[in-house]
């Protein structure tokens, strides 16, 4: 009696039923006039708890006005469709990934044939000299880095002149895009 009672007290009112999603909440418009603006409000009545979390997204952007019409049933199946679709391709590409990582796993295990596959830290340690070739790896790197020999000029540059308080410009040589901040 209730629910019939609420029905027709629904019916003259002046909101409309815009659609049912698949959990079995209701979603209704309403038309106002504010201030001479005809504002349309949208809610949305939960079957069951109010739980935000299983509105579907096509509603949700219904509600918040990112859509002007609903979803309808055709669209509401064809996404939920296309939802089970991508559920199946991330299972199938997971068990993919697994059966691939057993492979590997197996293989690189026979090749090993026992031993633990890891770094090799002896090759690592190696590309760094000894302390006693600290010259030899200094030349080295700046063969190798131009910019770090400019710096080493600039340094020794400044070095054997006195700086000065006065301020200094670029004027006509400078170039867009050469600046450096002092360091």
């Amino acid at each position: 009696m209730l629910k019939l009672f609420a029905r027709i007290a629904g019916y003259f009112s002046n909101r409309n039923l815009v659609g049912v999603d698949k959990a079995g909440n209701r979603y209704f418009t309403r038309k106002d006039e504010i201030d001479g603006i005809m504002k349309e409000k949208r809610w949305v009545v939960f079957r069951g708890e109010e739980d935000s979390t299983c509105i579907p997204v096509e509603w949700i952007c219904w509600l918040n006005g990112q859509r002007k019409i609903a979803p309808t049933p055709e669209e509401i199946m064809e996404l939920e469709a296309r939802r089970e679709r991508v559920r199946q391709n991330v299972a199938r590409l997971k068990k993919e990934e697994e059966e691939k990582r057993a492979k590997e796993g197996n293989a690189c295990k026979t090749s090993i044939s026992g031993k633990v596959g890891g770094p090799d830290l002896k090759s690592f340690i190696r590309q760094f000299p000894d302390a006693s070739e600290g010259g030899k790896v200094k030349e080295a790197s700046d063969a190798m880095d131009g910019t770090r020999n400019s710096k080493e000029r600039v340094t020794e540059k400044a070095e054997t002149e006195p700086e000065s308080s006065e301020p200094t410009g670029s004027g006509a040589s400078f170039k867009p895009g050469t600046w450096q901040p002092p360091s």
